[in-house]
């Protein structure tokens, strides 16, 4: 991805991004588009108590939310390029969310020319541990997944009509210091044995933001990528790296009966899951992930802390 400062900007019309759902990745992709000034970064939260956040890394906030479509107005024709990092509602199969954000953009002027979608891995469904690529038919088996699904729909038709260029990003687990799964491995809950086990997916939460920022470079139009480090570890596995960098004991193994019935739906429902994400693609991006591995960043962690 260019330097930002490289970037011949006009003072006083600087290109314009928003940020549609601004938690942790949006502030890091904040932090990265204002670094250097080349850009205005407005970003739409619902909660004002956020507002100084925002403002401290150099982004604009807006007030509005997506479940309320009267409270949007302020994005018509606000920004050339909208990254939408929200999720879909709690209920249903239709992301009213997107619904709502894509009548509001259609209605604006100068209008957006790009759009980068944060989507999630879980539209694959269950693989059986097969190859996901992003030419894989997509076979969502959970309500949560369902609704991603709409929404990557949602979200391709209103491109092609719109003449927008439209990057899809798939992604998995998402990690960093304050995302590892401490407290599971605190309470004991347990893991499959091996033989049951599932693949698991693994992006860290700056590497998932540096991808971002790159497809607004890159990214071909109409274009899906899955944002992932495209390494083969099963659940179980991943929960040992990190009892074993923190000093904990490693969860137990049982079979799949015992597990389920030990976990709420919504763990079971990720770990009935296995498909193993190729990354493939991320190459068109010019990305190079500063952690390929879960290992390497757990490495680093822990050496910090000696």
């Amino acid at each position: 991805m260019p330097p930002l400062h490289h970037i011949p900007v006009s003072p006083f019309q600087r290109p314009r991004i928003l940020i549609v759902g601004c938690g942790d990745i949006g502030t890091r992709i904040v932090k990265r588009l204002t670094r250097f000034s080349a850009y205005r970064v407005f970003a739409l939260t619902s909660q004002q108590a956020r507002f100084p956040e925002i403002k401290a890394l150099g982004g604009i906030p807006i007030l509005g939310n997506l479940d309320q479509a009267d409270s949007l107005w302020r994005l018509k024709g606000l920004a050339s390029t909208v990254i939408h990092l929200a999720p879909p509602q709690n209920t249903g199969s239709s992301d009213l969310r997107t619904r709502n954000l894509l009548r509001i953009l259609a209605q604006g002027s100068p209008g957006v020319r790009r759009l980068i979608y944060v989507s999630t891995t879980g539209v694959y469904g269950d693989c059986g541990g097969g190859d996901a690529v992003e030419t894989r038919a997509v076979n969502p088996q959970s309500e949560r997944a369902k609704r991603r699904v709409d929404a990557e729909w949602q979200l391709r038709n209103w491109a092609l009509l719109h003449r927008v260029k439209l990057s899809i990003l798939r992604v998995p687990g998402i990690y960093d210091a304050n995302r590892l799964p401490i407290d599971r491995l605190k309470a004991g809950t347990p893991a499959l044995l091996p033989a049951d086990d599932a693949y698991s997916n693994h992006i860290h939460a700056d590497d998932l933001a540096r991808i971002v920022c790159a497809a607004m470079y890159y990214g071909k139009p109409q274009r899906v990528f899955n944002a992932c480090d495209g390494v083969q570890t099963k659940m179980g596995d991943y929960f040992d790296q990190v009892a074993d960098a923190f000093g904990f004991d490693r969860p137990p193994r049982l079979p799949a009966d015992q597990v389920q019935s030990l976990v709420s739906p919504m763990l079971w429902s990720f770990m009935r899951e296995s498909r193993h994400v190729r990354n493939d693609r991320l190459k068109e991006l010019r990305v190079r992930l500063r952690y390929p591995t879960t290992e390497a960043f757990l490495k680093e962690l822990t050496s910090k802390s000696l």
